[in-house]
This record gives C-alpha cells, sequence and structure tokens, in this order.
C-alpha cells in the first residue's frame, strides 16, 4: 500500500512537471486538475518557478492560474449545489453550522479569503459548502477570482524577488498572510459601510 501510495505521488510530480513545461498554459491546466486531484506542490509551484523562470510572462501565468482554478472551483460549486447537503455528509454538523453561519452573513469575504489562503487550507470544504447553501454563483466565481488572483499575484511577485525559495517563505509565512487577507478585507467591509451610511444620511 505505501508503495502504491509513494508512486502515485511520483506520478502526480512528474505531471506537475509537465505541465509548467508548457509555461502559462500549462499554469491553467494544472490549476484546473488541482482543483479535483491534489498535486504534491500543485498550482503554486508552477506559479513560483514559471515566475521566476520568465518573469515577462508572469502575468499571464498568474492570469492562467487564476482561470484554470476559478473553472475547477466553479465545477465544484455546480456539483455541490446539484447534490445539496449530501455535499457535505462527511462534514460533522457543528462544522457545517458554522460554516453556513458565516457565508450567509459574509459570503463573499470568506470564500475570497479562503481562496487567498494557501495551503493546508481546506478551501475544497469551503467551495463544497459554497455550492451546497446556494451561495449566488456570480459572488461565488467573483470571490474566488479574488482571492486566487491575489494568491498567484503576491506568489509571483516573490518568486521574481527571492526566487524559487519563495516555496519555502509561503509554506513558513502562510498563515501571516492569511491573517493579513483578512484584516484587509475587513478593512474594506468597514469603508463599503461607511460609506453607504455616509450616502443614505445625505440623502436624509
Amino acid at each position: 500500500m505505501a508503495m502504491a501510495v509513494h508512486l502515485l505521488i511520483l506520478g502526480l510530480d512528474k505531471l506537475k512537471d509537465w505541465f509548467i513545461a508548457l509555461g502559462p498554459f500549462g499554469a491553467l491546466l494544472l490549476a484546473l486538475l488541482d482543483s479535483f486531484v491534489p498535486i504534491p506542490g500543485g498550482t503554486d509551484a508552477a506559479v513560483v518557478v514559471l515566475s521566476y523562470g520568465s518573469p515577462s510572462l508572469a502575468p499571464l501565468t498568474v492570469l492562467g492560474a487564476t482561470a484554470g482554478s476559478v473553472a475547477g472551483a466553479t465545477l465544484l460549486y455546480l456539483g455541490a449545489r446539484r447534490a445539496g447537503q449530501a455535499a457535505l455528509a462527511r462534514v460533522s454538523p457543528e462544522r457545517r453550522d458554522r460554516i453556513e453561519h458565516l457565508l450567509g452573513r459574509y459570503d463573499v469575504l470568506v470564500i475570497a479569503g479562503a481562496a487567498f489562503a494557501p495551503p493546508p487550507f481546506p478551501f475544497k470544504l469551503f467551495n463544497l459548502a459554497a455550492g451546497a447553501f446556494e451561495v449566488h454563483v456570480i459572488r461565488f466565481v467573483a470571490a474566488v477570482a479574488v482571492g486566487r488572483l491575489l494568491r498567484f499575484a503576491g506568489e509571483a511577485a516573490l518568486a521574481i524577488t527571492y526566487g524559487e525559495a519563495a516555496l519555502d517563505l509561503i509554506k513558513r509565512r502562510g498563515l501571516q498572510l492569511l491573517v493579513v487577507a483578512v484584516v484587509l478585507g475587513a478593512a474594506f467591509w468597514a469603508y463599503r459601510a461607511f460609506v453607504s451610511r455616509r450616502q443614505a444620511a445625505v440623502g436624509e
């Protein structure tokens, strides 16, 4: 059994290298596949390696990885929406209730934050939950796109600055990056609430 798992990991690793060799289009395909089959290093490694190797193509790499990831996440969302609560059958009722509450109040912020957070954050759980709890599809797609775009753009910038060592930095500082994303998101929503209240006051 252990040997079979080892061979599978080696096979997925070689597949990742093959996708990376295709450049930005390979990043798109890898991100799409990575949405369904976890690949060691996955899309993050592709973005770092390609951006470091070809900085001029980094914007295309980021856009390709974002497009592939959004497409894969949307397919999972649609499947979960069709399956309903059955898509979360393996999730404890307590955890499911917490996620439903978060999505009900802060759907875009929660999904964008989950999409931004690097592994091992369980984005797929929020992906399935968004479908099962019928978050509006446009809001879901927009949130995933923003979260992934910020994540991959940040990784590309780190790669151009620090080279392939950026992967280690991302692994070591993933939690801090998530905190920054949450703080920025909270500031954005606070600003929107302030502007809305101000406009309402002026209208009165």
